[in-house]
Order: structure tokens, then C-alpha cells, then sequence
């Protein structure tokens, strides 16, 4: 049996434990909703356009907000790992911003440019910046001494020695970074969406928190997770896969 063959396996088993623990009547259906419900929820808000375009709106953000992370990420890394003055002092302090959890900043956002699309923007672009600048540093770190030395022996300078040696030696490390990056960037997205009151999936998830409707709360949670896997798989597995085969870090088939 294939990967997705154990994946369906393990959905169907999951599934079914669900309806077990429904029929057994553990929890009324306003707390703990059947499967049945949940799929009625997820298809009437698909039919309706809701979910499709709540899913647009919070895509839309988070392209924009993680590809201002990535820009900013990857120089701040940049500059961390070469100077080392800038990494004792600003590299540290990144480490102390990746702790923080991303939500907040949503009340400094929220006073600084108000309850709006930049507030969103702000808070899903704090939550991942500093996952992507510490996982470049990281690969520039990683980046043996010898390397670096026989490069600049061999006339690389400045944006040559980055983009020719530097980046390419780092590039399995840097997209573990942005692969942490872009899941910090979509939970900071969701928290930030609860919170607002702008279309998108987590305002969604908080309409049915106010009217009290689980099976549409679940339906929207399994819209979130299945947005994080397809752009997990889809993307980030895959150009992962490429780099590490092409580095050797995996057999080739």
C-alpha cells in the first residue's frame, strides 16, 4: 500500500471513530456535530460561494503578507549570519520575536494603522519574518568555512559570492525556513481574521462562533487544514524534494 493509500486508510478509520463517538451520544449535537452535519455545513457554504470566497480572501493575504516575510526574512538573515555585530544584536533580538506569538502584535497593529486590511497584513508579516531570517541564518551558518574561502579565491565578490555560492550552499536549510515560515504566516493570518472583521476564513470561523453553529466552525477548520497541506504538499514537499535530491541528500529513482 502507497502513501496515499495509508492516508485514505487512516482518514476512513478517523472518520468513523467520529461517527462512533456522535452515535454514542457523549456530547449533544450543538457541541460535538456529526460527520454528516459537518459535510451538509462544508457543501451548503461551497454552494453558496461563502467558503470560496472567504478562502480568496484570506489567499490573497497571505501571498502578500508571506512574500513581504520572505523579502524581508532573507535579507535580515542575510546580513545576521555575515556581520557578526548584526547578529549579536539584531540576530538576537530575532530570536526573541520568533518566540513571541504572532497574535501580539494585533493590538500595537490595531493601534497603529487601525482595525483594517494593514492590521492583518502586519500581524501575518510579523509571524513569519523572523521564522524566515532565523532558518537563512541558520544555512549561512551551516556553510563550511573552506567553501566561502575557495570562492573568494576565486575572484567571488559581493552579490556574486551571495547568489553563485552562498544562497545555492544554504538552500536546504533556507527552505526549512520558509517552509516554518509559511505555517507561522498562516496561523498568524487565521488568529489575525478571528479577530477582524474583514472577509476571510477565520472571520468565518468567528461568525460560527456567534451563531453557534459547530458544524460550521468544524466544516471551516477542515477548509484551513486543507489549505496548509495543499500548499505543504504541493509546494514546499516537492521543491524540498528537488533540492535534497539534487544535493544528494536522497536517492534518486
Amino acid at each position: 500500500m502507497g502513501v496515499w493509500g495509508r492516508r485514505a486508510v487512516f482518514l476512513v478509520v478517523l472518520v468513523g471513530v467520529w461517527s462512533a463517538l456522535h452515535r454514542a451520544g457523549f456530547w449533544p449535537d450543538y457541541v460535538f456535530p456529526s460527520p454528516l452535519a459537518v459535510g451538509q455545513s462544508l457543501l451548503d457554504g461551497l454552494t453558496s460561494g461563502e467558503i470560496l470566497r472567504a478562502t480568496a480572501a484570506s489567499l490573497r493575504r497571505i501571498a502578500l503578507g508571506f512574500g513581504l516575510s520572505v523579502l524581508a526574512g532573507v535579507a535580515l538573515g542575510l546580513i545576521s549570519s555575515r556581520f557578526a555585530w548584526v547578529g549579536d544584536t539584531l540576530g538576537y533580538l530575532t530570536t526573541g520575536f520568533q518566540a513571541l506569538p504572532s497574535i501580539c502584535w494585533f493590538p500595537l497593529a490595531i493601534l497603529w494603522v487601525g482595525l483594517n486590511e494593514r492590521a492583518i497584513l502586519f500581524v501575518t508579516v510579523a509571524g513569519a519574518l523572523f521564522a524566515v531570517a532565523a532558518g537563512v541564518e541558520a544555512g549561512v551558518k551551516s556553510i563550511p568555512p573552506l567553501y566561502l574561502r575557495a570562492a573568494e579565491n576565486m575572484g567571488a565578490r559581493g552579490i556574486v559570492l551571495y547568489t553563485r555560492v552562498i544562497m545555492p550552499a544554504a538552500l536546504p536549510a533556507v527552505l526549512a525556513g520558509l517552509r516554518q515560515g509559511w505555517s507561522f504566516a498562516w496561523r498568524s493570518l487565521m488568529a489575525a481574521e478571528l479577530l477582524s472583521v474583514n472577509m476571510g476564513l477565520g472571520h468565518l470561523l468567528s461568525v460560527g462562533r456567534e451563531l453557534n453553529d459547530v458544524a460550521q466552525m468544524v466544516a471551516v477548520v477542515l477548509v484551513i487544514l486543507g489549505v496548509g497541506l495543499a500548499m505543504d504538499g504541493l509546494l514546499f514537499t516537492r521543491v524540498e524534494t528537488a533540492v535534497r535530491r539534487r544535493w544528494g541528500l536522497i536517492r534518486s529513482t
